[in-house]
């Protein structure tokens, strides 16, 4: 019998707010399995969205930006298990297609649809509108998130007696455009005031201290919405017959690193939680290795007992999950639009990116020629403070990453490209060398999906 999935998806959540703020999703962390460092490919709404639907990157669906609809002709999650028999649906926001309500054809090929294109200019956190199959507009009652797991449960109700596979794509941590906030429940700001600020918000300001109260407090309340998602599953005894996974778009850098909350290369844009419970997980322990959500569809596919397709540039992580000594590429690959035109890779302790300088970050999709920005000792310098490019003693170090990232890139589809060094600076006149990071050129590896054994 192959499992029911769930993808709890949310939005804007920083991976460091797993733990004593989500009890529920650090249960289930700790019980299945977590990806310790899962990196997005995009972060950026709509291209990271399109990326979770198709494994895809955002430059071969043609998503590289926000404002652009989903080709109909991409397959997606919902193409790959409605053809093995599972009931599928989608429930909140989508920000893949043209407007809303959300025509048909741009839905993404999922059957039992409860959402809105643009959920944050639909509702707010005590009016929830979505839209039904017929492009009715529902009403939905409570706090926003609320309502939707409510809405999850319903569907899970209706699909006891048969396979299904659900995605949930709450709004919640992000905040209310209108109003520049985030609105947590009554009484949830309040007990997160003065609670916890992370180092880089703390060193660099931006408007965290204005927006963490509530910015916890809406996560706080997911987690309880995610606890309820659980109990209802036990309660209709599908919790063992279930995958649950748990990842966000993108983080939140609280106007810290440019003039909004994502959009650059810092983990404090790019890395999310993300953690899987259920048939093929439970056990699973940590990944330490970095992972990238485009990861996440192939691996679904695979723990389903369902082939993963050819063109999915994603790859299943289901067996590092068996094996943690299977073969794993050692760096993750990543795009950056809209605030520029950027490529990066990040290992488990180097940060590497590079900027088409001259580019046009909202129309062109990619580059020919970059510039290294930024080069960051994540072992050291966790939080990214301290940007080593430029600098002689890393010298190097910098030119094998900046290999590795012209690999990459190619491997993603692009055109290959030139990538300059960045300025010259001084200081740091001592030789740097990471004995994890071979200087004689990168071991070859394969980026797609692998057949199962």
């Amino acid at each position: 019998m192959r499992p029911n999935v769930i993808v709890v998806f949310t939005d804007q959540q920083r991976w460091d707010t797993v733990g004593p703020f989500t009890p529920n999703l650090d249960r289930m962390a700790r019980n299945g399995t977590q990806a310790t460092v899962a990196i997005t490919p995009q972060p950026v709404c709509a291209p990271a969205r399109a990326a979770l639907q198709t494994g895809r990157y955002a430059t071969t669906t043609g998503v590289h930006r926000n404002g652009r609809v989903l080709p109909r002709e991409e397959r997606t999650l919902a193409h790959h298990f409605g053809a093995a028999g599972y009931a599928t649906g989608y429930i909140g926001k989508w920000h893949l297609a043209s407007g809303d309500p959300v025509p048909e054809d741009e839905r993404g090929g999922y059957r039992s649809w409860l959402a809105a294109n643009t959920l944050e200019h639909t509702s707010d956190a005590y009016r929830t509108i979505v839209f039904d199959e017929a492009n009715d507009p529902v009403l939905l009652p409570g706090y926003r998130s609320d309502a939707l797991f409510d809405a999850a449960v319903r569907f899970v109700a209706d699909h006891a007696d048969e396979p299904f596979y659900l995605f949930l794509s709450l709004l919640e941590p992000h905040h209310q455009n209108e109003v520049d906030d985030y609105p947590a429940p009554d009484g949830y700001e309040e007990r997160y005031r003065g609670r916890w600020m992370p180092p880089d918000l703390a060193a660099l300001g931006g408007t965290a201290h204005q927006h963490m109260a509530g910015y916890l407090g809406q996560i706080k309340r997911l987690d309880e919405g995610l606890g309820r998602l659980l109990d209802a599953l036990r309660s209709m005894d599908l919790l063992d017959d279930t995958i649950v996974a748990y990842t966000s778009d993108h983080g939140n850098h609280f106007k810290t690193r440019n003039g909004e909350y994502k959009r650059s290369c810092h983990d404090a844009s790019l890395r999310v939680p993300l953690a899987l419970r259920g048939p093929g997980f439970d056990g699973g322990g940590a990944i330490s290795r970095p992972v990238s959500t485009l990861d996440l569809p192939p691996t679904l596919l695979d723990a389903a007992g369902l082939p993963v397709p050819d063109e999915m540039q994603g790859r299943s992580f289901l067996p590092v999950v068996r094996d943690s000594r299977a073969d794993w590429p050692e760096e993750v690959f990543f795009q950056v639009s809209e605030s520029e035109v950027g490529r990066g890779i990040r290992t488990a302790r180097w940060k590497y990116y590079a900027v088409a300088e001259d580019a046009d970050p909202w129309d062109q999709p990619a580059a020919l020629r970059y510039r290294e920005q930024a080069l960051y000792d994540l072992e050291h310098d966790p939080y990214e403070l301290v940007n080593l490019a430029g600098y002689p003693s890393h010298a190097q170090l910098a030119a094998n990453l900046r290999e590795r990232l012209v690999q990459r890139i190619v491997a993603a589809g692009e055109p290959t490209p030139a990538i300059d060094p960045a300025p010259p600076r001084p200081g740091r006149t001592q030789a740097m060398t990471d004995p994890k990071v071979r200087l004689d050129g990168p071991k070859p590896v394969r980026y797609g999906h692998q057949p199962r054994p």
